[in-house]
C-alpha cells in the first residue's frame, strides 16, 4: 500500500516538474503574428516581456476579425500601436481597435491623406488622447534586453503612400524579421545601402506586387522564410508570378496568409518555429 501511495506520490511531482519546466520554456520567447485579414496587412507582436505591438489592421471589414484575435491572444491592452501608412487596406481596421482597447502609444508615418477613413482614424486617437509619434529614420524601440525595433523607413514630402511606409526590423538575439509593408523598389535600395538587411523571415513588401521586391533586395536578405499576406482571389493579382519566381530562387520557404490563414511564428532568439493560430506546425512549401 506505502508503495502504491509513494508512486502515486512521484508521478504527482514529475508532473508538477513538468507543468513548470514548461512554463519556464514559455518564458524569453516572441511569438510574431501574420493575422489573415483578407487583402491587407496586420501584425501582432508579443515579446518576452509581454509587450503587445499591432502593425496595421487590414482593411475595415477585417476590425471583427482583428478584435476576435487579439482577445483571444488575451491581449488587454497595446503598449504600441504602428499604423505604417494610411491606405485604408492598412488604417482601415484599426479604427474599433483605438475605440475599444487601452493603447499607450501610437506610431504614425505623418503622411496625410484626403479621405474619411484617415479622417475618422486621426479623430479617434485625438478624442481618446493616445500619444501619437511622427516617426523618422532610425527610431528604435527597446522591448527587452535582447529585442528592439527599428524604422528602416519612413515619410518624406515627395513621397507616395506606399513609398512612405513604415518598413521596420525586429530583432531578437540572433533572429531578424523584416516587415516591409508596402515600400516599393526604391525604398529597398535605399535601405540596403544603409543597413545589413540579412533576414531569417521576410513579410514581403506591398502583398508581393511587382512594384516592390527587387531580386537585388531578395539576395541581400536572403530569407528563410517569406510571409505574403493577402486576399483570396484579390483584384490585384497579388503575389505576381515574377515575386514569387524571385522568393523561390534566393531559397524562401513561402507562406501565405490566403492559404495558410493565421501565421504565428515563435522564436527564443536562437530558433524558430512557423505554425498557424491553432498552433499546428505548418508544412505549406513551396508556395503554389
Amino acid at each position: 500500500m506505502r508503495k502504491t501511495h509513494f508512486k502515486i506520490l512521484f508521478i504527482i511531482v514529475l508532473l508538477l516538474q513538468l507543468q513548470i519546466e514548461t512554463v519556464q520554456a514559455s518564458e524569453g520567447v516572441m511569438e510574431v503574428h501574420f493575422i489573415n485579414v483578407g487583402q491587407g496587412d496586420s501584425i501582432l507582436i508579443q515579446t518576452p516581456e509581454q509587450e503587445h505591438i499591432l502593425i496595421d489592421g487590414g482593411p475595415p471589414e477585417a476590425s471583427a476579425k482583428v478584435l476576435d484575435y487579439l482577445e483571444e491572444q488575451k491581449v488587454q491592452e497595446l503598449d504600441l500601436l504602428i499604423a505604417t501608412h494610411p491606405d485604408i487596406d492598412h488604417i482601415g481596421g484599426l479604427l474599433p481597435i483605438i475605440n475599444q482597447f487601452p493603447i499607450k502609444e501610437i506610431w504614425d508615418s505623418g503622411k496625410f491623406y484626403y479621405t474619411r477613413t484617415y479622417h475618422r482614424y486621426f479623430r479617434n486617437i485625438k478624442k481618446k488622447n493616445i500619444p501619437l509619434h511622427i516617426v523618422k529614420l532610425n527610431t528604435v524601440k527597446a522591448l527587452s534586453d535582447n529585442t528592439s525595433l527599428i524604422v528602416l523607413n519612413a515619410n518624406s514630402i515627395l513621397k507616395t503612400n506606399n513609398q512612405s511606409s513604415l518598413a521596420l526590423q525586429l530583432t531578437m538575439d540572433n533572429i531578424d524579421f523584416l516587415l516591409m509593408s508596402d515600400v516599393e523598389k526604391k525604398q529597398e535600395l535605399k535601405i540596403m545601402q544603409r543597413t545589413d538587411v540579412d533576414a531569417e523571415i521576410l513579410k514581403v513588401a506591398h502583398h508581393g506586387s511587382d512594384t516592390s521586391s527587387s531580386f537585388a533586395f531578395l539576395q541581400a536578405v536572403d530569407p528563410e522564410i517569406a510571409i505574403l499576406s493577402y486576399g483570396k482571389d484579390n483584384t490585384y493579382g497579388h503575389p505576381v508570378r515574377v515575386t514569387v519566381d524571385h522568393l523561390l530562387a534566393v531559397g524562401a520557404t513561402i507562406y501565405s496568409t490566403a492559404k495558410a490563414g493565421d501565421i504565428v511564428i515563435t522564436t527564443d532568439g536562437d530558433n524558430y518555429n512557423v505554425t498557424n493560430s491553432g498552433l499546428e506546425r505548418l508544412l505549406i512549401k513551396p508556395f503554389r
